[in-house]
């Protein structure tokens, strides 16, 4: 089985994205898993840009591990720029997502 997980926030519920953000935290922080990659995609992005605890768990994570930002997306929304001066990483996460999951991530979704 792979010790290597991808989390997926997806979510426009804060409850649910906090919950996600948790779980990658501690398994980074605490070694649960050898690799934990985060990435944001759809409506979870702009949360982050409204909800304060949300981007506070987020820039928590990018102290260990950069979570990535769906450049398509945040481009339409025109809120790329806001997310990289929160010094968030933007990129195109189609490829990447189907990149790390034939490297054996296993996705899990919030």
């Amino acid at each position: 089985m792979s010790d290597k997980v991808l989390v997926i926030i997806s979510t426009r519920d804060s409850e649910k994205a906090l919950t996600g953000l948790m779980w990658a935290k501690n398994a980074l922080n605490r070694g649960w898993m050898e690799e934990v990659k985060v990435i944001f995609f759809g409506p979870a992005q702009r949360l982050v840009l409204e909800n304060e605890e949300v981007k506070e768990a987020a820039l928590e994570i990018a102290e260990t591990e950069k979570p990535v930002f769906c450049k398509f997306i945040s481009d339409r929304e025109e809120n790329s720029a806001r997310i990289e001066e929160l010094g968030l990483v933007v990129d195109y996460v189609g490829s990447l997502i189907a990149g790390l999951i034939k490297e054996g991530y296993i996705p899990m979704v919030f």
